[in-house]
């Protein structure tokens, strides 16, 4: 705990930039330098077309101001870049079920590559800070994180999760892999053969098992995620500069190109379009479980009924 939450003091001040009426929604603070941003989506809490496209228009901008948040008519320096969720029990669900079954329905390989390639123009990114080598990224995971949502977790430099929230790639089950980073972000991680083990099992664990498997690095207590983060940015301020080294040097040792993600997305596009009809029933119970969970939130809880709504 840092000296102004023992002291119980106002917390440090945020405020919102970038467009408004998106599905990402981004605050900053200037007195640590931190980005908060979260995902916001429409509907389900998937990574719909619109959120993807909504995340890379901030993210190109952060490139092109060299890792500098507009503010007041003045750029000023990110050093950190917390990415959560707004909706309350969920970090995101992963791909666009229901997007997919259309594509693989109709053949639409082309439509199919472009939605890959968009995944990757946002992990990628992110897997090299984009392009600002002082620049720390955090994943704060307080709910569920599934295929591509368990695979954005991983693009971070670090992982802090809450310990009821559950991880996993479920793709295996509807005889499918997850294609957009997983398995090169996993080996990094924890090495190929249980990398392999986790993706083939289709197991989604809780954030204390993967804690103690080296895939989340900080483990958080329930409703205390974004002050765990505060703590470890406070902890690690004087040492930043070192972290930030060693985080540099983890992408030396073990990195991962733009070619080697495309490489991938070409063999699960490939692999989409082989799924056969029980693969995408299968898909389309998953599609419907997600509905109905998010319509039962939306029924207790009046203010998660309007974000559900849009």
């Amino acid at each position: 705990m840092n000296l102004s939450e023992m002291l119980n003091l106002e917390m440090p001040k945020k405020s919102s930039y970038g467009q408004r009426n998106t599905q990402f929604d981004l605050e900053f603070e200037p007195d640590t330098g931190t980005i908060w941003a979260w995902f916001n989506p429409t509907g389900t809490p998937c990574f719909s077309l619109g959120l993807l496209n909504d995340i890379r228009a901030h993210d190109n901008m952060l490139e092109t101001n060299k890792g500098c948040v507009p503010q007041s008519g003045q750029l000023h320096k990110a050093n950190y870049y917390v990415v959560g969720s707004n909706i309350p029990r969920v970090f995101n669900l992963g791909g666009d079920l229901a997007l997919f079954i259309l594509l693989i329905k109709s053949r639409e390989r082309e439509a199919l590559a472009h939605y890959a390639k968009l995944c990757i123009d946002n992990i990628y990114p992110r897997i090299r800070n984009y392009g600002c080598p002082t620049m720390t990224t955090i994943s704060l995971v307080q709910g569920d994180a599934l295929g591509g949502g368990f695979e954005t977790a991983l693009s971070s430099d670090v992982i802090v999760a809450e310990e009821s929230a559950q991880l996993g790639l479920p793709e295996i089950l509807f005889n499918l892999f997850p294609g957009m980073g997983a398995y090169s972000l996993l080996a990094r991680r924890i090495g190929m053969r249980a990398a392999e083990d986790l993706i083939t099992s289709g197991r989604i664990l809780p954030a204390s098992k993967l804690y103690e498997m080296g895939v989340v690095d900080v483990l958080a207590k329930d409703g205390e995620g974004e002050s765990t983060v505060r703590s470890w940015i406070a902890k690690n301020q004087k040492r930043r500069n070192g972290f930030q080294a060693v985080f540099q040097a983890r992408q030396h040792i073990h990195p991962i190109t733009r070619e080697e993600l495309d490489r991938i997305t070409d063999v699960w596009v490939d692999a989409a379009l082989r799924l056969e009809d029980r693969d995408l029933k299968m898909m389309g119970r998953i599609v419907r479980s997600q509905m109905r969970r998010m319509d039962n939130f939306a029924a207790k809880t009046p203010q998660a009924a309007l974000a559900v709504a849009g």
